[in-house]
């Protein structure tokens, strides 16, 4: 750089270098205590004095000034460009945010995927029902002898009837069952949603089988005229616990299409794309499924009569779902 560009760069930097101090401060103060904590004043001057630094920086662009300065500029002006464009949302903010627009309105664009979810549980229920009264040993193929605890074919009426009700207390009752059956659901859940990137596949077979273990468990007790006591036993965790693997596979289905069908996208782009709803969907599932432990938990032990449980468990699952329908609708 000549005599000449030192004395312009020189002359340029001391007509606007008060400014730019003023900027300086002003951006620190808004790292340091956010806009909503700085005077009216102060977010006015930080504003203007961002734009001037921009004109101030496209001009020493153009004359080629020193690289000090630009270095100098190009930093101040990224500072305050975050300052003043970057979303200021809080922890709690965003938490809104999720629960009361982000959430409901990814809900309702995957509604399709999320309805495949439902159609490979209640297919895989039906199979399971089916299978068992063509024959009872199938029950023992779909589910495990941990997870049934003498609960099958062979148990007597009187033992089923006292497990629903709460007058089996032992580890043999259901209350063990329950538990160990939350703990089995909320790894299908994970499983349905990580591998459904794999081509769906997965997602869909674990969802089936999942209902295969369901329509045997609930064929057993309708085999012995038990089928609305233990619609009310699982109705009151049930619907939100089974809703939410539903709903972890509506968003493994969605990742594997978007490998299977990017469309104009790369694969890449098409994967990060269907991401952002998807992982929504996985945090709905999360937080459904810590409602179903706390329902399993406390509800179904205080509530021991059938048609309170039914209306508890559906009345929750109707709220689920006016959630998940109405919230975070824009007004017309």
């Amino acid at each position: 750089m000549n005599g000449d560009e030192l004395i312009r760069s020189a002359r340029f930097r001391k007509e606007r270098e008060a400014d730019w101090q003023r900027l300086e401060q002003l951006v620190l103060a808004a790292e340091n205590r956010g806009l909503q904590h700085m005077e009216f004043a102060e977010t006015r001057d930080l504003a203007s004095l961002y734009r001037q630094a921009t004109t101030s920086l496209a001009i020493a662009r153009e004359i080629s000034l020193d690289k000090a300065l630009l270095g100098y500029l190009e930093a101040l002006t990224a500072r305050a460009y975050l300052c003043v464009y970057a979303p200021q949302q809080r922890l709690g903010g965003l938490i809104e945010r999720f629960f009361t627009k982000s959430a409901p309105q990814a809900m309702r664009r995957s509604w399709l995927y999320i309805l495949l979810g439902f159609l490979c549980m209640a297919l895989g229920a039906f199979a399971g029902y089916l299978l068992y009264f063509e024959n009872n040993d199938w029950f023992y193929v779909f589910m495990p002898e941990e997870l049934s605890g003498g609960r099958g074919p062979d148990a007597t009426t009187e033992s089923l009837l006292d497990s629903i009700y709460g007058h089996d207390t032992g580890t043999s009752g259901l209350g063990a069952f329950a538990t160990y059956l939350f703990s089995h659901n909320t790894r299908i859940a994970i499983f349905v949603f990580g591998l459904g990137v794999f081509a769906c596949a997965p997602a869909i077979l674990l969802t089936f089988y999942n209902g295969l273990m369901l329509g045997a468990f609930v064929a057993v007790h309708i085999d012995r005229g038990l089928g609305p006591d233990i619609a009310g036993w699982l109705s009151v965790h049930g619907v939100t616990e089974l809703s939410a693997i539903c709903i972890a596979c509506g968003g493994g289905l969605q990742l594997g299409a978007a490998l299977l069908f990017p469309g104009d996208r790369t694969r890449a782009e098409a994967l990060r794309h269907a991401g952002r709803d998807a992982v929504k969907l996985a945090l709905v599932a999360a937080i459904m499924l810590v409602a179903a432990a706390l329902l399993e938990g406390f509800a179904r032990q205080l509530v021991n009569d059938t048609g309170t449980r039914l209306i508890l468990g559906w009345g929750i699952g109707a709220l689920w779902l006016a959630w998940f329908t109405l919230a975070g609708r824009e007004r017309t």
